[in-house]
This record gives C-alpha cells, sequence and structure tokens, in this order.
C-alpha cells in the first residue's frame, strides 16, 4: 500500500509570521518518513498556495515521492495551457506526477467557481471528461481537438511529458455516473466514502464498469482520501477535528462523518481503520492531516509515519493484480456535493 499525505497549502497563508515556503520542507520531511506521495487540493474558496505552483516547487526539491492533486478542478483554468503546466510539472519532476481531477461542488464549493471562470455550470462532467481527453490528444502529439463542448485547431507544439501518454489521471467521485466515468476512462479512482463497505461496493463498479470497456482491473489505482487525526486522548481529539471540520467546511465533525472518511482516536483505532479500507480495495491512502495551524500538523505527518511500517506489514497478504503499477506511488509509465463531486 501507498501511503500520501496531503500538504497544508492554505496554513500557510493563516497569519503575516507564517512562511509559505516551509511547506517545501515539510514536504522534504514527509518523503525522508516514508511517505509515498504528496498530494495538494485545488480551491478559491480560501487563500492558499496555488496546486500547479506548488508542485511546480516539489519537483526539483523532492526525488522519489509522487506528487499529486487531489483534487485539480480543471475549469478553473484554461484547458490548452492546463496541459502545459501539467506536462512541465511532468519532466521537472522526473514523471512523478499523477492528476486528480474533479468537477466542483454544488453550492459555495462549486456554482460560484464557475461563475467565476465564465463557464456554465450545466454539463460540467462532460466538459471535465473532453478536457482530459483533451490533454491526452495534446500529450500525444495532437494540433487539433473537436470534441462536443472543447473545438481547438492549430494547437501548438504542447511541452511532452516525461511519461509517455502523460502523468495517470485519477477521477474524485462516487456516484453511480462518476463510478461508470472512472472504469471507462480513468486511472484511478480518488473518493471518500465514510464507510469502507461502500468503498468496497464502489470498487466492484469501477472494475465491472472497466471490463465493460475492455479494460483490465489494474489499470485503475484504486486510492482513498481521508482525514486523520491521531491523539491518546480520544475526547481532546474530536474536539480538535471537530474545529477543523468547523473550519473547513462550516459544519460540526458528526456531520462530516457522515459524508466523508475520517479516521481519529488512538494510533492503534486510526490503524484498524486504515486496514478496514485496505481490505476494501485500496491501494494507495492520501490522508489530509486533521489540524488547523502548522506545529500541529508536523505532530501529526510524524504520528502517521510511525503507523506505516506497521500498516504496510498488515496488508502486504493482499496482493495487487497481476501486472499492477510498479512504480513509487501508484505512477504508471503510459505509451456535487461535498458527499458526491470532488475533493
Amino acid at each position: 500500500m501507498d501511503i500520501g499525505v496531503l500538504l497544508p497549502t492554505a496554513t500557510a497563508q493563516q497569519g503575516p509570521a507564517d512562511d509559505p515556503r516551509e511547506l517545501v520542507a515539510f514536504a522534504r520531511r514527509a518523503e525522508h518518513l516514508g511517505f509515498s506521495s504528496l498530494f495538494v487540493n485545488d480551491s478559491l474558496i480560501s487563500p492558499r498556495i496555488e496546486a500547479l505552483t506548488m508542485l511546480a516547487a516539489l519537483a526539483p526539491t523532492t526525488q522519489t515521492v509522487t506528487l499529486g492533486t487531489a483534487a485539480l478542478m480543471p475549469f478553473l483554468r484554461r484547458p490548452v495551457q492546463t496541459a502545459q503546466s501539467l506536462g512541465s510539472i511532468d519532466v521537472l519532476s522526473g514523471g512523478r506526477l499523477t492528476v486528480a481531477v474533479g468537477a466542483g461542488f454544488p453550492g459555495r464549493f462549486g456554482r460560484p467557481l464557475y461563475t467565476l471562470s465564465e463557464l456554465p455550470w450545466e454539463r460540467r462532467f462532460a466538459r471535465l471528461d473532453e478536457t482530459v481527453a483533451l490533454w491526452r490528444a495534446l500529450w500525444n502529439g495532437a494540433a487539433s481537438f473537436h470534441g462536443e463542448i472543447l473545438h481547438f485547431d492549430d494547437i501548438p507544439p504542447t511541452t511532452r511529458p516525461f511519461q509517455a501518454g502523460g502523468p495517470p489521471l485519477w477521477l474524485a467521485g462516487a456516484t453511480p455516473a462518476a463510478l461508470a466515468r472512472t472504469g471507462r476512462k480513468y486511472d484511478g479512482w480518488l473518493p471518500y466514502p465514510p464507510d469502507p463497505a461502500d468503498y468496497a461496493s464502489g470498487l466492484r463498479q469501477v472494475r465491472q464498469a472497466a471490463a465493460d470497456a475492455g479494460r483490465a482491473a489494474q489499470d485503475i489505482t484504486p486510492a482513498l482520501f481521508i482525514t486523520v487525526r491521531i491523539d491518546d486522548r480520544p475526547e481532546s481529539g474530536r474536539r480538535a477535528l471537530d474545529a477543523y471540520a468547523r473550519a473547513t467546511y462550516g459544519m460540526p465533525l458528526e456531520e462530516l462523518e457522515r459524508i466523508q472518511a475520517v479516521a481519529t482516536g488512538n494510533a492503534d483505532h486510526v490503524l484498524h481503520r486504515l486496514e478496514r479500507y485496505a481490505a476494501a480495495g485500496v491501494q494507495h491512502v492520501v490522508a489530509r492531516l486533521g489540524a488547523l495551524d502548522l506545529p500541529s500538523q508536523r505532530d501529526q505527518l510524524e504520528q502517521i509515519a510511525d503507523l506505516i511500517p506497521a500498516l504496510r506489514k498488515a496488508t502486504s497478504h493482499a496482493t495487487a493484480p497481476e501486472g499492477s503499477p510498479a512504480r513509487p506511488g501508484g505512477c504508471r509509465v503510459r505509451g456535487d456535493e461535498i458527499r458526491s463531486g470532488g475533493l
């Protein structure tokens, strides 16, 4: 199993004394501790270091970890330029990029952002799929693209990614339509269901859709986005995580736990929770640190790192399907509402 961490890119903008460059040191520490991947999220709802800018800074300052988005919202950017940016990051990192994408959430997490981007809310999922198809075409040398929504001719040559055909593209979403689209079109699945049984059920649907499309199960990386907080004092840990949920989403922890994967408690409890997801089929965990300030996030990083050997040992009996990706972090070298949208 690969264990990754979501970098706290919003923390660097919380006060005048914060130095955003500490995020690079934070990322290098995570790599040193044994994390397989470093992910960043993408949002305009609060000040933060922009996702692709952060990955560009990490590409030459890290060595082996996968660099990923959880999740990128392509509608915030011009699609041709984004293909160039992603290809450039993949080159700078030596082929360590993975791109999870989402279409945004209903409510304040989505529709207002489409308005800012001067794009229609309607047909957002079709636009997302076409954007991904455009990227792949450009990375393979296409000079034009004609879809139902996106139309381009005379496209200048695009920077070719390090990975043949471009970085793996994952879908963040768990609606029935998203499961089917993941199986047909994407290289990975990054949901956050609160119940491991729902993850197992969703993964079966993804793999069935893949089989129906003539694809193999190992073509799709099963990943999980989960908020984690380890605390030997369960009540104080839940209070801290409740403060995090209210600050991030404007809802109490009890409500967040009904719609997103959360693991909190002492180390043994968190380990058991992650093992249940591993048993459901998860092969790559992206852990969001359930803390609001950088010192607390550093502490959580160290505590989660302590679980990595035990988690890998406990899940070593689960053998990945034959032909599964062998690169660190699940990278392959290739020739809604908050409860159902992106991350």
